[in-house]
């Protein structure tokens, strides 16, 4: 597909930034964009308290975000901008609707640079006792701070092989895994179905418990969206990487939970000691399995530290170009925003920094701010889709290379979704005080960027 088939409008915030992300580097990031930390670092927890149902709640999180990546695909392709939801929002509901969906991801994105770097810091310390763990955290942010100062194409170069890298070990564990459970792999006996008898071990509440903690494990693939507006074919790159995220997350995710559950008893206390997956490679008898897991895990955690860096900064990017934000992080060189970089970078050191300093309050606060934030994103995604469909089907069915799927009835469904997980979060005392934080920095970020929007009005 040309890439002047879907024209940008003059508005698109992605014109002064370079076009240097190939194909197979948007392809290799939409593959590894979903398999994340919380994949190999946050499933042992919702293994545990979930039991084997986890394999449901991750396949019903999962096709909530296959709708929310259809929607934003759609929107993305018609419209590629750096800023992805934010300038969809924008465009759709108002410019205050983009402040708050904009501002409130870039918080998120950095706060989670932040976590990150502590977790890729734990696993090099402990490979290096003694060493103390913010010197390394400071060394990941210096080099994917500066990785992101240069040209693009060398981020999509280094995502490309970060990518491959995880790829390779979670299809590794899927084929190893399978032939152990069909009973071929050699050494091993299969363990048949004597794990999943007690399928539901901890009743609904299991389940819900599982639901929330599978839900925020896919956060990330909207990576894949912002960064096609800096390919060479934005549109055939947002079609292709949303067209496939159905089987990437069913293989993935949804698979990879089938594989340990079966392979190994849910209760088992290596799941959440060891992690799922070094416990499914112990019982496989793998020489050096936890050494092996530790380095994939440890690429996860760099790989997405180096995404949401360049994530946050086209995010704050796009906000200043569309006058949501200050002047300076709009400033462009060699075609990416340096500025914006920066500022993307020094915040998550803040982050990391304060988990020192003020564990308890200050950084419990921020953690609790952003805990809900991906799922206010979602829902502006879903309600901006629904109304740049009416519109585009009006004045410019041309750009609807990508079609959400029974459009409306599955995004209200989406919407529905996405009430019963606020439902779901007020019910549970932990997930409480984080929707309760995030109502709050929403709330606040509206109210300015309202303010924002009437005094523009005003000056208009």
């Amino acid at each position: 597909m040309p890439r002047t088939s879907v024209e940008t409008p003059p508005e698109a915030d992605g014109v002064s930034l370079s076009h240097g992300l190939k194909q197979r580097h948007l392809s290799m990031i939409a593959l590894g964009g979903v398999i994340g930390a919380g994949l190999f670092v946050g499933s042992g927890a919702g293994i545990a308290a979930a039991g084997p149902v986890i394999v449901v709640a991750y396949a019903l999180s999962g096709l909530l975000v296959m709708l929310v990546m259809r929607m934003l695909g759609e929107m993305s392709a018609a419209y590629p901008s750096s800023g992805s939801f934010s300038a969809h929002a924008e465009r759709a509901i108002g410019p205050w609707a983009g402040f708050t969906a904009g501002w409130s991801f870039w918080v998120l994105l950095c706060t989670v640079v932040g976590l990150e770097g502590i977790g890729a810091a734990q696993i090099v310390s402990g490979w290096l006792p003694g060493t103390p763990e913010w010197a390394w955290v400071a060394l990941f942010v210096v080099l994917f701070c500066g990785m992101n100062l240069t040209a693009v194409k060398n981020f999509g170069e280094f995502e490309f092989w970060f990518a491959a890298l995880k790829v390779g070990a979670i299809a590794l564990f899927l084929v190893l895994g399978v032939l152990a459970i069909a009973g071929v792999l050699p050494g091993t006996d299969s363990p048949g179905t004597s794990h999943l008898t007690d399928f539901l071990p901890r009743g609904g509440e299991g389940l819900v418990i599982g639901l929330l903690a599978s839900v925020f494990a896919y956060g990330g693939l909207e990576t894949v969206t912002i960064a096609a507006a800096e390919s060479q074919d934005p549109v055939r790159g947002v079609a292709r990487a949303v067209r496939t995220a159905m089987w990437r997350i069913a293989l993935f995710y949804v698979g990879s939970m089938a594989v340990v559950v079966t392979l190994v008893p849910w209760d088992s206390p290596a799941v959440v000691e060891r992690g799922p997956y070094v416990a499914a490679l112990d019982r496989l008898g793998i020489p050096g399995a936890g050494r092996l897991m530790d380095v994939v895990i440890l690429v996860a955690l760099l790989s997405a530290m180096n995404a949401n860096i360049y994530g946050a900064s086209r995010i704050g990017y796009s906000l200043v170009r569309r006058g949501q934000g200050p002047k300076a992080l709009g400033r462009v060189s060699g075609g990416v925003p340096r500025t914006a970089v920066l500022a993307s970078s020094c915040f998550g050191f803040l982050c990391v920094l304060l988990s020192y300093w003020r564990p308890d309050d200050v950084f419990a606060w921020l953690l609790n701010t952003v805990g809900a934030a991906i799922l206010v994103v979602w829902i502006l995604i879903a309600v901006s889709q629904l109304r740049l469909r009416r519109r585009l089907e009006l004045e410019a069915p041309e750009r609807l290379v990508v079609r959400m799927w029974a459009y409306p009835y599955l995004t209200w469904v989406a919407l529905a979704g996405m009430a019963a997980v606020f439902v779901l979060m007020a019910r549970e005392p932990d997930t409480r005080v984080q929707l309760l934080s995030t109502g709050a920095m929403t709330l606040t970020l509206a109210a300015v960027g309202y303010v924002r929007q009437r005094r523009a009005h005003a000056h208009g």
